[in-house]
C-alpha cells in the first residue's frame, strides 16, 4: 500500500562524467547541465518528478525533503557519496523516495550515449540525415506493440515500485534484458499509445513528431495515461515535439520513430509489427 516500506517512489537519472563537459561545448539549451557542472543528466528534471509523485501520494516527510533548490543540491551530494569519487564510467542510478523522505540509490551499468543524444536541439525527420546537435541514429531499437491493452491509473501516471503491468508488457513482448527491443502499452480506453515500457515514444505525424499526451496531474480521463517523464518533459521543452494522441491502429511496419528516457536520452527506433 501506498506510504508503506514495500511502496516506494522512484526515477532513473544517467550519471556520466562526460556530461561535465555540457557548459564548455556549448549545449545551452541544456538548461541544468549547462548551468551546472555535474555528472547528473538533468537532475532538476528528476527531482520535480520525485516531488510530483511524492505530493500525489500527501507524503509530507518526502515533500519537504524534497522542495527548494537545496533540494537538488542535497540530492547530488548524497548521490555522489553513494557512488564515491572512483566512479568514472556511466552508470544508471535509481533514486527511491520513501514516504518517510529518506533516500535510496541503486546503480547499473548503462552504455555510452553521446551529448547529441541526450541533448538534442532537434529530432532529425525520417530519413534525413542528422545536422549539427540533432540525435543520431547510432542505434536503433526494435520498436514492438502490445495488444492487450491495460488501465490507466496512478501507477502508470507516476514511476512507483507498483510495475507489473510494464514487467508484463516486456514478458509478452518477449524482451530479454539487454535486448535493443522496447514494447508500446496501448490503454484500455480508446486504444491510444500510453507510452513504452521504460521509454517515452515519439511518431512523425503530419509533419512534425509527436508524443502522446500526459495530462498535468493524474486524470482517469485526461491525456494517454502515461508517464510524465524527464526527457519527454526536455523535449517539449525544446519543441522537439509536440503533444497529439496517437491510436495504436495508425502504426506501421517499419515506420522510423524515436524512445527516449532519462537514463540512455535519445535512441532512434523502428516499428516492428510483425515479431
Amino acid at each position: 500500500m501506498p506510504g508503506t516500506d514495500n511502496f516506494y517512489i522512484f526515477t532513473s537519472v544517467r550519471y556520466d562524467p562526460s556530461l561535465q563537459q555540457v557548459p564548455s561545448r556549448g549545449f545551452q539549451h541544456a538548461t541544468w547541465n549547462y548551468n551546472h557542472v555535474s555528472p547528473f543528466y538533468c537532475l532538476d528534471y528528476h527531482r520535480d518528478r520525485l516531488l510530483q509523485a511524492a505530493t500525489h501520494w500527501g507524503w509530507q516527510s518526502a515533500i519537504d525533503t524534497l522542495t527548494g533548490d537545496e533540494a537538488v543540491t542535497k540530492l547530488a551530494e548524497s548521490a555522489n557519496e553513494f557512488l564515491g569519487t572512483s566512479q568514472m564510467t556511466p552508470v544508471r542510478l535509481r533514486i527511491i523516495v520513501h514516504a518517510h523522505g529518506t533516500f535510496e540509490f541503486q546503480q547499473f551499468d548503462t552504455p555510452d550515449a553521446s551529448m547529441e543524444n541526450l541533448f538534442p536541439l532537434r529530432l532529425p525527420v525520417p530519413g534525413a540525415t542528422p545536422g549539427e546537435m540533432e540525435a543520431k541514429r547510432s542505434v536503433v531499437y526494435a520498436l514492438l506493440r502490445d495488444d492487450t491493452p491495460i488501465s490507466r491509473s496512478e501507477f502508470t501516471h507516476h514511476k512507483t515500485s507498483k510495475r507489473e503491468v510494464y514487467n508484463e508488457a516486456r514478458h509478452r513482448a518477449g524482451i530479454e534484458a539487454g535486448e535493443r527491443k522496447e514494447v508500446l502499452m496501448i490503454n484500455d480506453q480508446n486504444g491510444e499509445i500510453m507510452e513504452g515500457s521504460i521509454t517515452t515514444p515519439y511518431f512523425w505525424r503530419n509533419d512534425r513528431w509527436i508524443t502522446p499526451p500526459i495530462s498535468a496531474e493524474f486524470s482517469s480521463n485526461l491525456g494517454s495515461g502515461g508517464n510524465n517523464g524527464t526527457s519527454r518533459r526536455f523535449a517539449l521543452e525544446n519543441k522537439l515535439a509536440v503533444e497529439e494522441s496517437i491510436k495504436a491502429e495508425t502504426l506501421f511496419d517499419g515506420e522510423e520513430c524515436w524512445i527516449s528516457n532519462g537514463v540512455s536520452g535519445f535512441i532512434a527506433a523502428q516499428v516492428r509489427l510483425n515479431k
